[in-house]
């Protein structure tokens, strides 16, 4: 008790706010706009970097769990909030010809052709704050054994702005975060009669041998979800470092020049449930701008921008990984994946200019932005070598581990470093006229030509054009109704999206400087041993990667509607629709696929003998082939300081579809094979379902209350200062649960279609079932039983069942916080905060076990958050 004391007391003295950022929490005094930018740069830099250890927990969003992890680079930080918390239907008012839309009816913020930097405040203001959370306070995950480890995270930092010399103000901005701790979580680990090695031969012996030393020591002690379920702990350790400098300088009375720079960095040092498990991350980002700005005259004001940035990422497998990359059906892989090590350098030089005016009843606005972007490293695709040991020869793969007897094995042979370079381009115009009083109408142009990549080194060739016809209009409009209809508005335009840097640089990865080499059935200790005298793999076969010639930059049709009555001056309502349809986004296909030869036993070791081109392997195109659909309803009431009291409460219903990919698939790695067929042909028909993030249901409720004068005290006066004044906050988010797959889980004889790629899945034998929302550990093998399905035949070309046709558990998470402001001095004030995220513990269950011929089918193993925490926030502001 003595030790919760001091902690409860040092964090008082201690804690500062990341949470004071709630759009309905009344701050002490108005932020500078240098503080605000800043703050909305945080939520971008989340999904733009890659970082770990954020939460919008205004957004009702609660602690992601660790122990799912993703490899920090290119946009899955992106693709695994979607995942787990899905999407938030927005309607944009109006489309800016300056800015790309693509992907926000999804939620996420516009991408601007030139960045304005607000301006700065005049005279001295800062803040100086700490955050601090610490597992004293947090409570169990719902899987977990034992107590809750030691954990803490500190979040600290200052910024201010003062005035240097005549006309000229200064921003300085640093932070640190640092994040110790314990992740927790389920790994599937061989049983004890499982841990010993069953091949006779001495040397195959070995290896086995080091692939099991790899799993904990520990014995599997959540045998009642899985008989080889182990819930464990591992430490991870995160360092984040921001750093900030701006001047404006005033030059005359129409001139301002402003000079920032910006530093982002973070280092993971990773946890390891199983031995090399996760890659480590380094990532640094360094932004240097400067904007010149001109106010012509009252109506007339031009920007011109030019930016440097740089990001680099840098992954490496951890000291203790086995080398190859080995996945057990049955068993939690050994790690990290086979893209791991990647050694990255992002450059992108911008410059930008935009022009506004305003004359009579127009609001006139045009620019252009060039962009060169240059990328630099290596990559790697199972370089280090790949080893899968399936359910197939007639016997599990735990047991197939054990006799050394691999089913495929894969490795990467070649010249890995290369440097792409690029341009991209924006020009616009626009006007937003007011035609009356009573109608708005706004419209532009905006062009987006793209060049084609070019290798440095002439390495590789992209054998696809520039995109040089990237014409994207909007069109707006605004309609104030009589009486108390209030107004009522729709927009449409057409937005691209980008080609992204990983789905072009995997052509690095073809002959001749490449060879991606499959073999089947190989030999465990030498698997590359069938090369004949003459130097020929007539059982091992490269892998083509290529892209279509035709490629292009994927592009959507936004449109929305809404409608916002004026019924009540206190109260505000809007109803709206958005919809999209999106064109040419990417897929991979995976061509000369094995099929059925008649002569020819349909089994692994031949698949290579019944390619149509059985001198190759796969042929993996990237191609424009999915489209993406989605459509909802919005309903938003807001109410704004009645006695105290303000909320905004959202409902959406939506629906989202694909043909097998959606806007934020690259076609890479575990993208493509995300989006990849069971069969070779009519991938459209086998594909089209519901996209990855598709939410029927989401609700949305944030409430802020704010403790007036209490009157009853008014003899008593201290109690009443000490009541009131105190402020309120929760936040309630509800989401439907997002759809998952089931899959066979191999592709060997008796499980899958033995085409050489994974991805079958089975026969339905029980249609009542279909749309079922698995959510409940002892609920979810009833309500997914194996016995509903039954495996193809190996001469089948696919199964029955459609894709994405179940439902993991749905969100509920409630976060709540406490707060108060002092005035200590005339300009000062000191601000507490006391949240809790996760508020009822309660937990969002990933998806069961999903793999037909794993021990672990329909069995829910892990949650995707975390359980409730409190933090607490002190902060000085002047």
């Amino acid at each position: 008790m003595k030790q919760i004391i001091r902690v409860l007391i040092t964090i008082l003295a201690l804690t500062a706010s990341g949470l004071a950022q709630q759009p309905a929490e009344p701050e002490s005094r108005p932020e500078t706009p240098a503080q605000e930018e800043s703050k909305q740069n945080e939520g971008n830099k989340r999904v733009e970097l890659n970082m770990l250890g954020k939460a919008n927990t205004s957004a009702g969003e609660s602690r992601r769990n660790e122990n799912v992890q993703f490899n920090l680079v290119d946009n899955n930080a992106l693709k695994e909030l979607n995942v787990r918390l899905g999407t938030t239907a927005t309607i944009q008012k109006e489309f800016n010809p300056a800015n790309s839309y693509f992907g926000s009816e999804f939620g996420n913020a516009p991408r601007s052709s030139i960045t304005v930097p607000a301006k700065l405040r005049p005279g001295f203001h800062g803040r100086v704050y700490e955050t601090h959370l610490n597992s004293v306070f947090s409570a169990r995950t719902f899987f977990q054994v034992g107590e809750v480890q030691p954990a803490r995270e500190n979040d600290y930092g200052f910024n201010f702005s003062a005035p240097l010399w005549n006309r000229a103000q200064l921003f300085v901005e640093g932070a640190q975060q640092k994040i110790r701790g314990m992740v927790n979580g389920n790994v599937l680990v061989p049983r004890p009669d499982e841990r010993t090695p069953l091949a006779t031969d001495p040397a195959v012996r070995a290896i086995v041998a080091r692939y099991l030393a790899a799993y904990p020591t520990e014995l599997p002690n959540r045998t009642d979800i899985n008989q080889r379920a182990l819930n464990t702990n591992a430490p991870q350790s995160i360092d984040s470092n921001q750093a900030n400098l701006r001047l404006d300088q005033t030059l005359s009375g129409i001139d301002q020049l402003t000079l920032q720079y910006s530093f982002t960095s973070q280092s993971v040092d990773a946890f390891q449930f199983v031995a090399g498990q996760n890659p480590d991350t380094d990532t640094k980002s360094h932004l240097a701008r400067i904007v010149w700005t001109r106010s012509w005259n009252a109506g007339t004001v031009t920007n011109f921008s030019l930016s440097y940035d740089r990001l680099t990422s840098l992954l490496v497998p951890e000291e203790n990984a086995v080398g190859a990359y080995v996945t057990t059906a049955g068993l939690t892989g050994l790690g990290p994946g086979g893209m791991i090590p990647i050694d990255r350098a992002q450059n992108q030089i911008r410059s930008a200019a935009l022009m506004q005016t305003i004359s009579g009843s127009h609001n006139w606005s045009a620019g252009f932005g060039l962009t060169r972007r240059q990328v630099n490293g290596s990559e790697t695709d199972v370089h280090r070598g790949f080893f899968s040991f399936s359910n197939d020869f007639g016997r599990d793969g735990i047991t197939n581990l054990r006799l050394g007897t691999p089913s495929t094995h894969i490795v990467s042979i070649g010249n890995i470093h290369r440097g792409f370079r690029l341009w991209e381009g924006q020009i616009f115009a626009g006007d937003k006229w007011q035609i009356s009083p009573y109608f708005t109408l706004n419209y532009g142009l905006r062009w987006q030509p793209v060049t084609k990549p070019v290798e440095v080194n002439d390495l590789n060739s992209a054998p696809f054009d520039s995109d040089m016809n990237n014409l994207a209009p909007n069109l707006g409009f605004a309609l104030r109704m009589p009486r108390k209809m209030g107004i009522f508005r729709g927009a449409y335009a057409t937005q691209f999206g980008e080609i992204y840097f990983v789905t072009f640089q995997q052509i690095r990865f073809s002959p001749p400087g490449n060879n991606k080499i499959v073999v089947n059935a190989p030999n465990l200790i030498n698997p590359l041993s069938s090369v004949d005298s003459n130097g020929q793999l007539p059982i091992a076969r490269p892998t083509i990667y290529q892209l279509d010639p035709e490629m292009a930059t994927p592009y959507s049709h936004q449109y929305n509607l809404s409608w916002e009555p004026d019924w009540n001056s206190a109260i505000r309502v809007q109803f709206g629709y958005v919809g999209s349809r999106s064109m040419k986004l990417f897929n991979m296909w995976y061509l000369n696929r094995a099929h059925p030869v008649t002569g020819i036993p349909q089994t692994t070791a031949t698949i290579n003998l019944r390619r149509a081109n059985n001198d190759v392997s796969d042929i993996r195109t990237v191609i424009n082939a999915s489209r993406g659909y989605f459509d909802a309803g919005r309903v938003s009431v807001i109410v704004q300081n009645w006695h105290g009291l303000s909320f905004d409460a959202s409902y959406w219903f939506s629906k989202a579809l694909d043909l097998g990919s959606d806007y934020t698939n690259t076609a890479n790695e575990n993208d493509s094979r995300i989006s990849r067929s069971q069969y070779e042909f009519e991938n459209f028909r086998d594909m089209k379902g519901p996209s990855s993030f598709d939410q029927t249901h989401a609700f949305l409720w944030r409430m802020n209350y704010v403790i007036g004068a209490v009157t009853a005290f008014r003899k008593a006066r201290w109690i009443s200062r000490a009541i009131g004044g105190w402020n309120f906050s929760t936040v309630t988010l509800i989401k439907t649960g997002i759809p998952f797959n089931v899959t066979a889980g191999s592709d060997g004889p008796g499980f899958g279609n033995v085409d050489g790629n994974g991805g079958d899945r089975p026969n339905l034998l029980d249609q009542s079932i279909l749309g079922r929302t698995i959510a409940d550990p002892d609920t979810s093998q009833q309500l997914l039983p194996r016995n509903a399905f039954t495996y193809i035949n190996p001469t089948d070309p696919r199964g029955n069942l459609g894709r994405n046709v179940f439902r993991k558990g749905p969100i509920r998470n409630v976060n709540a916080s406490l707060s108060r402001v002092w005035s200590i001095a005339r300009d000062a004030t000191l601000t507490f905060r006391a949240e809790s995220i996760n508020l009822f513990n309660t937990p969002q269950f990933a998806e069961p076990g999903a793999e037909l011929a794993n021990p672990n089918f329909g069995q829910i193993t892990n949650t995707l958050n975390d359980g409730r925490t409190f933090r607490f926030l002190l902060q000085l502001g002047w």
